[in-house]
């Protein structure tokens, strides 16, 4: 799931980033802010359809939303569009409907397999679909479409003015994922336009990358940077074997700039990486507290500098605010996009699915995220200055970590 870069309409808004914190035994998040990653990302298990009737958030009861959309199927109309009319009258901040086509390429990209051409797609201001991520050794990049490229047609038909949450779905195929199937594209790269068909493929994403900077002479101690693009399934096993792998007396600067969230329970393990066991984070579910611990044995020593920007969204905003409130980091950065509610999904009559938030999170010193974000300890702004990188480089430094 790719990053948001720029910030569109709040209903847009809200709807792409609605799918955070599933609360069920696994949370999950999914959604980007003005992009959409590639053609995948929440989890459904046996509990992911089961809200209680009655659960009451932001002015409408899971059953309204059920019942409103049974009357529609029943007169013959869309039940998904007499839902979304129910969510967005209200006031729920964050509820949405989801067709079931895309929901299942949610859940697709929380697991980091999903079936695709292998492009990341934005919409602009004036509803055009450009290309923002080409994956590497995907049908996309083997085809030579690159970032940029204005994606004009898919089978025939204008993406211009449609969601990216549709043409995402467009991209990935037939409800059953087949690899193999084609798809034709109309492309248009400055004045050249052309068509070009490709071979959707079984693709897998890595959202979490590592790299080991600064001077590495003699024995003075480096940087080793962990980029986390999202917390899709098996994240957080990867970063804790990168902070163990990590070389004796380097520091970690942990990159969450632009990660829109994923699987809470990876945010979880992420955490465990760097505590003693304790709080990560306090949840309520219609009124009921809970509570997220981190298990025992994570590197407590370790210098450890967190980079977050206005992208930081959801599970990235939880792992944060824990590290930060257990003086166990520096935020280094700008604030966060403030997006810390429970949602649970309910399939409708004609198997679309409705997100109602049904509670909220907290940090372990009680902060509500929620429309607040995070405020780091350092913050860069867009001056003429040094890079955020640069500057969360020289504090780890201060801390005795990195060179």
């Amino acid at each position: 799931m790719s990053g948001p870069c720029l910030f569109v309409q709040p209903r847009r808004i809200r709807r792409r980033a609605a799918l955070t914190l599933v609360f069920v035994s696994v949370l999950a998040t999914g959604a980007a802010v003005g992009s959409w990653g590639a053609e995948p990302g929440p989890r459904r298990d046996a509990e992911a359809g089961r809200i209680p009737a009655g659960a009451y958030v932001g002015g409408v009861e899971s059953d309204q939303v059920k019942a409103a959309a049974a009357a529609a199927q029943e007169d013959g109309k869309s039940a998904s569009k007499a839902a979304r009319e129910v969510v967005s009258r209200s006031g729920d901040r964050w509820g949405a409907v989801y067709s079931a086509r895309e929901y299942e390429g949610f859940r697709q990209n929380l697991d980091g397999v999903y079936v695709g051409v292998g492009i990341s797609a934005h919409r602009d201001a004036h509803g055009r679909i450009a290309v923002e991520r080409v994956e590497p050794g995907s049908p996309a990049q083997k085809a030579g479409i690159q970032a940029g490229d204005r994606l004009r047609t898919i089978d025939g038909d204008s993406v211009t003015g449609r969601p990216v949450t549709e043409v995402v779905a467009l991209l990935r195929g037939p409800a059953d994922g087949s690899p193999g199937t084609r798809v034709q594209l109309g492309l248009r790269r400055g004045g050249h336009e052309w068509e070009q068909t490709l071979r959707r493929a079984r693709l897998s994403t890595d959202p979490v990358t590592v790299d080991r900077l600064g001077d590495q002479e003699g024995d003075r101690p480096g940087t080793v940077l962990i980029k986390v693009d999202s917390f899709t399934k098996g994240s957080g096993e990867r970063i804790r074997r990168a902070v163990r792998s990590a070389p004796r007396g380097d520091g970690i600067l942990l990159d969450l700039r632009g990660n829109s969230g994923g699987l809470v329970s990876e945010a979880v393990t992420a955490a465990s990486s760097f505590l003693d066991g304790g709080l990560v984070a306090t949840y309520d579910v219609r009124g009921t507290q809970r509570v997220l611990n981190a298990r025992p044995g994570g590197d407590t020593d370790r210098p450890l500098v967190v980079l977050v920007d206005g992208g930081t969204m959801s599970a990235a905003e939880l792992l944060t605010g824990a590290l930060q409130d257990r003086g166990r980091a520096v935020v280094v950065g700008s604030r966060t996009f403030g997006k810390g509610s429970v949602q649970m999904p309910s399939e409708l009559p004609d198997g679309s699915v409705a997100e109602l938030t049904v509670g909220h999170y907290r940090t372990p010193a009680g902060r509500n995220v929620d429309g607040a974000g995070i405020d780091p300890d350092l913050t860069v702004g867009d001056d003429d200055g040094p890079s955020e990188e640069a500057r969360a480089r020289t504090v780890l430094s201060g801390l005795g970590g990195g060179s």
